[in-house]
């Protein structure tokens, strides 16, 4: 399957320094016209309903008219998976290809090698672990992303799902839509924010936005990272920082997932990492699905080991109908939603459309957009 071969491949730790820099593809838009290629949602009846819905099918970013009128051709669709969708047609000739992480196109080491004319690929929104990096690299092709057109959102969307899960708010709200009223069944397991030890295993900038969010809840707030967020900010959350991992799990009754998936943290939650945790604890994870081993997950929900368990990201994406964690117990999850509220998609949609207008001009973009560049993969994925 086209998702699996890209994200097994897709974030493959060669620290490499590329070799020949002759076949690095070089980054400046070819004379005349381009041909991009958008892969987004449909919204279908919803595409109307607000004028600033930029990041669907019909609306593609908001940028159809500027890119046409410039005279490039702009084709967008949904159809991405299978060798007769819309988006193999246009893989032989197109010039940059822009993707999201939430409804991504898997783009696989087999697709890039097909791909002779291909230069960019670019994420409107953050991650691109949908990308074979390691081919992408190899191959002399930037991969860029919007970075920090997100962050608030999801931030703000792990808040939610932290309250969501520790007062046991779905089986209440579910009560409500079924007719029925039952107070006890929700409130034998509904607690107080206030006084739980909380951990997040990232602290880049969505775990550095949700500590200083969490602050005034007045939790213990732990983190795990490579680095420390230095001293002005852990003073700021009051935020301690964890050097183990496996030290600071059995501390947390809220354990949020921020990390990036690679080759270090795929399936890195597995069935010895979750029995590390205390029994009962909460998991929220808008990073990525495939961070958790999926079925040692739903086994550990149906024991009671995981208390709760709340995320919007799924491997793969779409989920299929038959994934594990629709029918486990004590879930919250979504679709892949935390990211792209309006305001996000009015972020992703400009900085997507400046980094294009960048390249049309053989400009460089903003450093931190580079995922990979010059055939070396951005250090997040190494």
């Amino acid at each position: 399957m086209a998702m699996a071969m890209a994200s097994k491949r897709a974030v493959k730790s060669a620290a490499q320094a590329f070799s020949p820099l002759s076949s690095i593809r070089a980054l400046h838009a070819p004379a005349g016209p381009n041909k991009i290629v958008g892969v987004f949602y449909k919204a279908n009846e919803y595409a109307s309903q607000n004028p600033n819905f930029l990041g669907c099918v019909e609306n593609s970013l908001g940028i159809k008219e500027w890119l046409e009128s410039n005279g490039h051709q702009y084709i967008v669709t949904d159809d991405k998976e299978g060798p007769n969708c819309e988006l193999e047609k246009h893989i032989p000739d197109l010039h940059v290809l822009i993707t999201t992480p939430f409804h991504p196109a898997y783009v696989t080491a087999e697709r890039i090698k097909k791909a002779k004319n291909l230069q960019l690929l670019l994420t409107a929104g953050i991650g691109s672990d949908h990308i074979d990096l390691n081919a992408a690299a190899e191959a002399g092709l930037t991969v860029a992303e919007v970075t920090g057109s997100n962050v608030v959102s999801v931030a703000e969307d792990e808040l939610m799902r932290i309250l969501i899960l520790v007062r046991n708010f779905v089986p209440g709200y579910k009560q409500i839509v079924e007719g029925d009223w039952n107070v006890a069944a929700v409130s034998y397991r509904s607690y107080d924010l206030e006084g739980k030890t909380i951990g997040t295993v990232g602290a880049g900038r969505i775990g550095k936005e949700l500590l200083k969010r969490l602050k005034p809840f007045n939790c213990k707030l732990l983190y795990h990272d490579r680095l420390s967020i230095g001293p002005e900010l852990e003073k700021e959350t009051g935020a301690t920082w964890e050097k183990n991992l496996d030290d600071m799990l059995p501390k947390c009754d809220v354990v949020v997932i921020n990390m990036p998936l690679s080759d270090k943290t795929r399936g890195m939650f597995d069935k010895e990492k979750i029995s590390k945790m205390k029994k009962g604890v909460l998991i929220v994870n808008n990073a990525r699905g495939a961070i958790m081993d999926a079925q040692a997950v739903a086994d550990a929900s149906a024991s009671g080991h995981i208390g709760g368990y709340s995320g919007d990201v799924w491997f793969p994406q779409p989920a299929p109908k038959d994934h594990p964690w629709r029918s486990m117990p004590n879930h919250a999850m979504t679709p892949h939603i935390s990211g792209t509220t309006i305001d996000a998609q009015i972020r992703y949609a400009a900085g997507t459309k400046d980094m294009l207008d960048k390249y049309f001009k053989g400009e460089d973009f903003p450093s931190q957009n580079y995922m990979v560049k010059d055939g070396k993969l951005a250090s997040q994925y190494l």
